[in-house]
């Protein structure tokens, strides 16, 4: 059975990088390891490590976008957790089976990594991002 290994990262969407750098990195200390544009996303993220896991920064850079949507309708602030799991295929078919809502039914394949996202109506609200490294 499929598990979760650790808490990948907290996503927070921003509607710029740079502003929001000034709490994460210069108040609090976290070091940026790098921002990296994600066109498949359309979005900006800056990842700062915490221990195993990460803060990631994320900045919409189209109007269609979930995190767009989020930031209109709410304000900027922390938008999904992502867990990262040893087989996503299998964490699918695990949570469909016990009658989970999904947005991803399989998994969005990026370079070097799989996701997909557990809808909020089955979470209590939250945003959750299931997320496998692959090589």
């Amino acid at each position: 059975m499929a598990r979760i290994k650790k808490i990948n990262h907290v996503a927070i969407a921003v509607t710029d990088i740079e502003q929001a750098l000034v709490f994460w990195r210069d108040a609090l200390g976290l070091d940026l390891h790098h921002v990296e544009d994600v066109p498949s996303q359309k979005s900006m993220v800056a990842f700062m490590p915490v221990g195993e896991s990460e803060v990631e920064l994320v900045k919409p850079t189209a109007e269609d976008t979930g995190v767009a949507k989020f930031i209109a309708e709410r304000g900027g602030g922390i938008h999904h957790l992502c867990f990262e799991v040893d087989n996503i295929e299998e964490m699918i078919t695990a949570l469909k089976a016990k009658g989970i809502r999904l947005i991803n039914e399989y998994p969005l394949e990026l370079p070097g990594r799989k996701m997909a996202f557990i809808h909020p109506k089955s979470t209590g609200g939250v945003l959750v991002e299931l997320y496998e490294v692959i090589a």
